[in-house]
């Protein structure tokens, strides 16, 4: 049995319909019943449980042989992330209990980055875990191109739209989130002992090429503009963040090289699908849901 967590979401969702596409057991683990019900009609056991309950999360990786575990997105943490660090304790102890053969932990590229930032939560997974009685993959990912998901509605009524990833050709690594499903799936079926650390993206990226992409996809000009730095923690207050700083650091990480892989990707598995291609199912995505 394959524990999936995430589910829901478009990595864990990933990894599941993988997993399914090999005709492997998937235990889909949810925080509501009802969500679990489409992956019950398509042959998952659902487990309903979350970070708040160790105990229920323990009873989701019993009698499993491999789990995929990740954190819930937090992009506006209070200072020192103390949610983080209640959710990877309840985690640590849930799998501390368990006897799963392999954990592939959702982790990300600048995970080892010792400077303030954003991802300095999955650097505190990786620790947390580390050390666990079974093997363990940290699976760091490179940036998610579906970011620009939030860019295809700009781009297709206004013909432009605006980044913090700058200079505008700076290049950022990228990584489809079907890929990092995928990838994940498949290292749930590996062999090895200890911890070890799984680099994984696709090609690097700048924002001209995002607006690019864009503008073959929606068949019109696309431009892109940088959105000053000294507007961005306004911006994030005014989208209701509390604690925008953290989030800001992680950007300038991205646009300055101290987040990226330690080799620039040299090492790290490759994805298999590009920027144009993410980007055209974004548009189509947008057409359906608009």
């Amino acid at each position: 049995m394959n524990v999936v967590m995430g589910v829901t979401g478009k990595v864990g969702g990933a990894v599941a319909r993988t997993l399914l596409a090999a005709d492997k057991p998937v235990r889909a683990v949810v925080r509501d019943a009802a969500k679990g019900a489409p992956w019950a009609e398509r042959g998952c056991e659902v487990a309903v449980a979350d970070l708040d309950d160790a105990d229920r999360m323990a009873a989701a990786f019993a009698g499993a042989e491999a789990a995929f575990v990740m954190l819930p997105p937090m992009f506006d943490p209070s200072p020192g992330f103390p949610e983080a660090r209640a959710m990877i304790a309840k985690l640590r102890q849930a799998l501390d209990g368990s006897r799963l053969r392999r954990v592939v932990a959702l982790s990300t590229v600048g995970a080892d980055c010792e400077r303030p930032n954003l991802l300095n939560q999955l650097g505190l997974l990786e620790r947390a875990l580390e050390d666990l009685p079974m093997p363990v993959a940290f699976l760091r990912a490179a940036w998610f191109m579906e970011n620009a998901a939030w860019d295809v509605a700009a781009a297709r009524d206004l013909g432009t739209i605006q980044s913090y990833l700058q200079p505008l050709d700076h290049p950022v690594p990228m990584i489809s989130a079907s890929d990092v499903g995928r990838v994940a799936a498949e290292l749930m079926g590996e062999t090895w002992t200890g911890h070890r650390v799984v680099e994984l993206e696709a090609e690097r990226v700048t924002s001209n090429a995002i607006a690019q992409a864009l503008a073959e996809a929606l068949g019109r000009p696309v431009r892109v503009e940088a959105i000053p730095r000294e507007r961005w923690e306004a911006i994030f207050r005014a989208e209701g963040m509390q604690n925008p700083l953290p989030r800001i650091q992680m950007v300038d990480g991205f646009n300055q090289g101290w987040i990226d892989f330690p080799d620039r990707g040299a090492s790290a598995r490759r994805g298999a699908i590009s920027l144009k291609q993410a980007i055209a199912e974004m548009v189509v995505a947008a057409s359906v849901d608009a």
